[in-house]
């Protein structure tokens, strides 16, 4: 039941992707994965729930709950790459084109049509940059980097270079390219800190 979960939600994500959360209905769904209705509703009371988990799987942003507690900066660095590099992968569909205005359609979509979803989201940056700053707090107690820094705003760099690669995939029109520029400003960052 689970794999047929994920289908459903895969199926519905790209759907979503492509035209709106207003343009595609429970026949669409249904027509899409070769299901009835009936079936449908048998693992999603509704387009709402199939929707919110469309958004959960795929605009999910990174945490750092699965980070070491004693990880230094620029082993999270390489972390936060190679993270982002996957969660790219899979928001961006090999069959599907890539057509930036359409994710950033999506990420409206869930902001009208997720309650709770925008004030979620806050939470979770806000818990992201506490855990970003104490990584870097132990960074310059450890000689890693200089002391001459605040760290919390540091933090909310690194963090806006990390949600800002969705800016990159619309102004590089290539998920490829966004990744590139990525690196090159996490580094960058890192360079600018060290010792």
């Amino acid at each position: 039941m689970s794999d047929t979960k994920e289908y459903i939600i895969d199926q519905a994500y790209k759907l979503f992707l492509d035209k709106s959360y207003e343009a595609v209905s429970i026949s669409d769904i249904s027509k899409a994965i070769g299901f009835t209705k009936g079936a449908l509703y048998h693992h999603f009371i509704n387009k709402e729930e199939l929707f919110k988990a469309v958004i959960d799987k795929y605009l999910n942003v990174i945490s750092l709950r699965d980070i070491k507690e004693d990880i230094t900066l620029a082993e999270f660095i390489e972390f936060n790459i190679s993270y982002v590099t996957r969660i790219v992968n899979t928001v961006c569909i090999d069959d599907l084109p890539f057509v930036p205005v359409n994710y950033l359609s999506l990420m409206i979509d869930a902001l009208r049509h997720y309650p709770g979803y925008a004030e979620k989201e806050e939470r979770f940056f806000t818990r992201e940059i506490d855990k970003l700053d104490v990584i870097l707090k132990r960074a310059v107690k450890n000689g890693e980097i200089r002391e001459d820094i605040d760290t919390y705003l540091i933090a909310q760099n690194f963090f806006s270079i990390t949600v800002g690669i969705a800016a990159d995939m619309f102004r590089q029109n290539s998920p490829e390219q966004a990744i590139a520029a990525f690196k090159d400003q996490m580094y960058q960052l890192y360079k600018l800190l060290k010792r």
